[in-house]
């Protein structure tokens, strides 16, 4: 089946950038959000985002209109007209399965249904719905506008055609599709977020200051950013939630999540998104 309608739920930071990145890739799309205001944030967003690329040159003057003419939707109403839903809310399981149920009754019987999760098991995820093989990860990365790699993650019962589509969708909007098994933290978080966390610990026993273990990873490792400002970008929330699921899922004491990144969430120092983190960001 052809895709030409996507339907994007949630305009966060993550939303508003998959819904930018499908509408310049020629897809028709529609961003939903159940508060106005991170609708009307996302658009600002958007239209922030594409303002930047077209001054590079990176986006053509249609591309650019495309991106600033997507509708948007206080609820899940627009999903019956949907070839493919992407899942980009809060990463909160009971919030995203009632959402897939929700999609599962609102959607045409032939639409996949997708989710960004970054650590949220796939097949968990398919089970909410009568259409588990139709239900797919599609794990984008933070700028999504800017970075190529899409993690296409199979569940239990996901079909070779919706792995192909999730694949297709990726390479018209310019990503690399990686598949990876639906285990806790798919490739990516497996590895990244056990990095970080160590970053955090050596943070907390003074081993190095923010900086100095920062400037160990760029400069040492090459790395294009350090761990503990990498953690600040992506939300010190997200990173503590996945240390979580792969402590609990995997059973392993070497998934327990620092101390410090604990006190930094209860604190309210999320990072980037909250002003303050490992660093202070203006306002």
């Amino acid at each position: 089946m052809e895709t030409s309608n996507i339907v994007v739920v949630g305009a966060g930071t993550m939303g508003n950038g998959i819904a930018q990145t499908a509408a310049v890739s020629g897809y028709q799309v529609t961003m939903i959000d159940v508060d106005p205001q991170a609708l009307e944030r996302g658009k600002a967003a958007i239209a922030r985002s594409v303002e930047k690329l077209a001054a590079k040159g990176t986006l053509s003057e249609a591309q650019q209109q495309a991106a600033l003419a997507i509708a948007t939707a206080p609820d899940l109403d627009p999903a019956s007209q949907a070839d493919l839903v992407i899942e980009a809310a809060t990463e909160d399981p009971a919030l995203k399965l009632k959402i897939f149920a929700d999609l599962d009754r609102l959607s045409p019987a032939t639409a996949c249904l997708a989710s960004n999760t970054s650590s949220i098991s796939i097949t968990r995820i398919g089970a909410a719905t009568r259409r588990p093989e139709q239900v797919v990860g599609m794990h984008f990365f933070n700028p999504v506008p800017l970075m190529k790699l899409l993690e296409v993650v199979r569940g239990l019962a996901t079909s070779d055609s919706t792995t192909a589509l999730a694949v297709e969708v990726g390479r018209r909007m310019g990503k690399e599709p990686v598949e990876a098994k639906d285990s806790p933290g798919f490739i990516s978080n497996r590895i990244l977020c056990p990095m970080i966390n160590e970053a955090i610990f050596a943070l907390q026993e003074g081993i190095g200051t923010a900086e100095s273990i920062d400037t160990v990873m760029k400069l040492g490792m090459n790395h294009p950013i350090g761990p503990l400002a990498l953690a600040d970008l992506i939300g010190l929330d997200v990173v503590l939630f996945v240390m979580q699921v792969l402590q609990h899922d995997l059973g392993e004491d070497k998934y327990r999540p620092a101390p410090l990144l604990q006190r930094m969430v209860d604190a309210g120092r999320l990072g980037r998104k909250s002003g303050r983190g490992f660093y202070t960001y203006p306002a």
